[in-house]
């Protein structure tokens, strides 16, 4: 499916040519995923996995800024598959899997003296944080450096108090 994504947009790949690029037989498929789509909420999971397995431990261990801008140079590094998966078929299921593993963090960080509900600052900083890359994906490669947009998410979840 990465592969696949990479040179076709989601509507466009079939089975049948998920099949035939992993070399398994048709019926194969249909043991390990019920449909196409569970198969890319597998794979939005994991990327999801994967931003969280990056970002957390340095945001945790230096600083916010340090967190995004390990989470934008990982997008970058991926620019074609995160545009494929943020701005194709599997948005859905990226921002619903952003927002509970998002959730289940906050839920370990949060600090009683917020002013903001927990449950809506995590829904906030999600969709900012996902509308921010979908953004960013949308210009021209290089038009906006990884830097850059990490600074523009640090500025904006630390000027709304969401983090």
């Amino acid at each position: 499916m990465l592969r696949l994504l990479e040179v076709k947009s989601f509507d466009q790949i079939t089975i049948r040519h998920l099949v035939a690029e992993a070399g398994v037989h048709y019926a194969t498929f249909f043991r390990h995923h019920p449909t196409k789509e569970a198969l890319l909420d597998h794979v939005a999971a994991g990327q999801i996995q994967r931003l969280v397995e990056l970002a957390v431990p340095v945001e945790q261990q230096v600083d916010l800024h340090a967190g995004f801008l390990t989470l934008c140079e990982y997008v970058d590094a991926h620019r074609t598959l995160w545009t494929a998966l943020l701005t194709g078929g599997a948005a859905g299921a990226m921002r619903a899997e952003l927002l509970r593993v998002s959730s289940e963090i906050a839920v370990t960080r949060s600090t009683p003296d917020l002013w903001l509900p927990v449950e809506l600052g995590v829904a906030c900083t999600v969709n900012l944080i996902v509308e921010t890359i979908v953004w960013w994906l949308k210009q021209d490669a290089g038009t906006t450096s990884p830097s850059e947009v990490a600074a523009i998410l640090t500025r904006l979840t630390t000027s709304l108090e969401l983090l």
